[in-house]
C-alpha cells in the first residue's frame, strides 16, 4: 500500500510539473510576467527548501559551515559552466554560433530543474520511508513547487531561442522525473549525508540560475513595477507554502 501511495504522489508531481509548463507555453506573450514569478520560485525553493533541508539532513554529519559551502560550489560550478561551456553573451546573439551557445545553455538549465525533480520524487520516496507523516510534509511542498518547476523549465527553453516542441520535449523530461525518482527509491537507498549535499549543490544551481539568469531576463526588456511585483509574488508564494507544509 506504502508504494502504491508514493508512485501516486510523484505521479500527481508529475502532473503538477506538466501543468506549470503547459501555462507557461500558453502565456508567452506576457513571458516577462511569468519569468518574474519564476525568478522569485527558484530563489525561494534554494533559500526556502534546499538550503534548510540539506542542513537539516546533514546535521549529524557536517558542520553547518560544510554544507553551505556545497552551496557555492554549486553557485559558482553553474557560472563556470555558464560562461565557458555554455558561452551566454549578449554582443552577438543573433549568430548562429551564438545562438547555438544559447541553446545550451537552457538545455543545462532544464537538465538541472530536471534532475531536481527526479530528486524531489527521490525525497517523497525517502520522506515515506522515514514515516508516512513526514512522507505526506514533504509531499506537500514538492507538488507546490513542481508547478514551478514545470514554468521554469519551459522559461528556460523559450527565453535561450528553443523553440516550444522542444520545450515541450524538456517538460515531458521534467514531468517524467519525480515519478523516476520516486520508483528509484524502492531500489536504492541514499544515505542522509550524500543527499544532504546534493540538495545544497543544487540550491546553488538555482540561486545562480534566478539571480543572475532568470530576474535579470524578466526586467530587461520589460523594466515595469509588475515585473519586480511578480518576483516578489513568486518567493512570497513558494515561502508560504514551503512554511505552512512545515519543511
Amino acid at each position: 500500500m506504502e508504494i502504491v501511495t508514493i508512485l501516486g504522489i510523484a505521479l500527481a508531481a508529475s502532473l503538477a510539473t506538466f501543468i506549470g509548463g503547459l501555462l507557461a507555453l500558453k502565456l508567452r506573450d506576457k513571458l516577462h510576467l511569468v519569468l518574474g514569478f519564476s525568478a522569485g520560485a527558484v530563489i525561494a525553493v534554494a533559500f526556502f527548501d534546499l538550503i534548510p533541508e540539506a542542513l537539516e539532513l546533514g546535521i549529524s554529519f557536517f558542520d553547518p559551515a560544510t554544507v553551505i559551502l556545497a552551496t557555492a560550489i554549486g553557485f559558482f560550478l553553474y557560472m563556470v559552466l555558464d560562461r565557458t561551456i555554455l558561452l551566454h553573451t549578449h554582443a552577438d546573439g543573433d549568430s548562429e554560433e551564438a545562438h547555438g551557445h544559447t541553446k545550451k545553455r537552457g538545455w543545462i538549465g532544464a537538465g538541472s530543474l530536471s534532475s531536481h525533480s527526479f530528486l524531489d520524487g527521490f525525497a517523497i520516496g525517502l520522506a515515506f520511508q522515514a514515516s508516512p507523516a513526514v512522507g505526506a510534509v514533504v509531499a506537500v511542498a514538492v507538488l507546490t513547487h513542481d508547478f514551478s518547476d514545470g514554468i521554469n523549465t519551459v522559461n528556460m527553453i523559450l527565453k535561450n531561442g528553443g523553440t516550444r516542441k522542444e520545450a515541450f520535449h524538456w517538460l515531458a523530461v521534467d514531468a517524467a522525473a519525480p515519478l523516476l525518482g520516486a520508483t528509484a527509491t524502492l531500489f536504492i537507498t541514499l544515505p542522509a549525508s550524500t543527499l544532504s549535499l546534493v540538495l545544497a549543490l543544487f540550491a546553488g544551481f538555482f540561486l545562480y540560475i534566478g539571480a543572475s539568469d532568470l530576474l535579470p531576463e524578466s526586467h530587461h526588456a520589460h523594466p515595469k513595477v509588475m515585473t519586480t511585483v511578480m518576483t516578489l509574488l513568486g518567493a512570497g508564494v513558494l515561502y508560504t507554502v514551503i512554511t505552512l507544509a512545515g519543511v
